[in-house]
């Protein structure tokens, strides 16, 4: 079993549809989320969207990356941080990790709208976040084999 950890500022939202698609998709990667400045909870609609597509959320938190530079914590192969740098925010960084890459997504956190309309915009930010995991894992398959 493979570690990734996704990470972004508020751990809210992206960091955290990323972990349980990853998680709910693949065998051989386990994956965390956590953020530089965790909000402590996980938006209710990305526990929706989530949920509406059979996916768990039983074990879904906000928490800070600081748990996974402890000694004890799982060691990651990969990190991934998903902030969008062009809304301005400061994505976490992982210090002298080898392996990191910039998957950048909008936040819909701060989407405006109608409950109907933030669903659907959190909606696509799911379908992107879904569909470069799709990617990666096609990748990692290949370049495994």
């Amino acid at each position: 079993m493979r570690n990734i950890l996704f990470l972004c500022t508020g751990n809210s939202c992206r960091s955290v549809l990323a972990e349980a698609y990853l998680n709910h998709v693949s065998t051989s990667w386990r994956a965390y989320s956590a953020g530089s400045h965790p909000t402590g909870v996980v938006h209710p609609m990305a526990r929706k969207i989530l949920s509406d597509r059979g996916i768990d959320v039983s074990n879904a938190r906000s928490k800070t990356w600081e748990e996974f530079s402890q000694p004890d914590a799982p060691h990651m192969e990969i990190i991934v941080t998903v902030c969008d740098s062009a809304a301005g925010e400061t994505c976490p960084i992982w210090p002298g990790h080898p392996t990191s890459h910039h998957w950048p997504f909008p936040d819909p956190a701060h989407f405006q709208g109608s409950p109907s309309e933030v669903e659907a915009y959190f909606l696509e930010v799911f379908e992107m976040i879904s569909r470069k995991i799709d990617f990666f894992l096609e990748n990692q398959v290949a370049h495994d084999a």
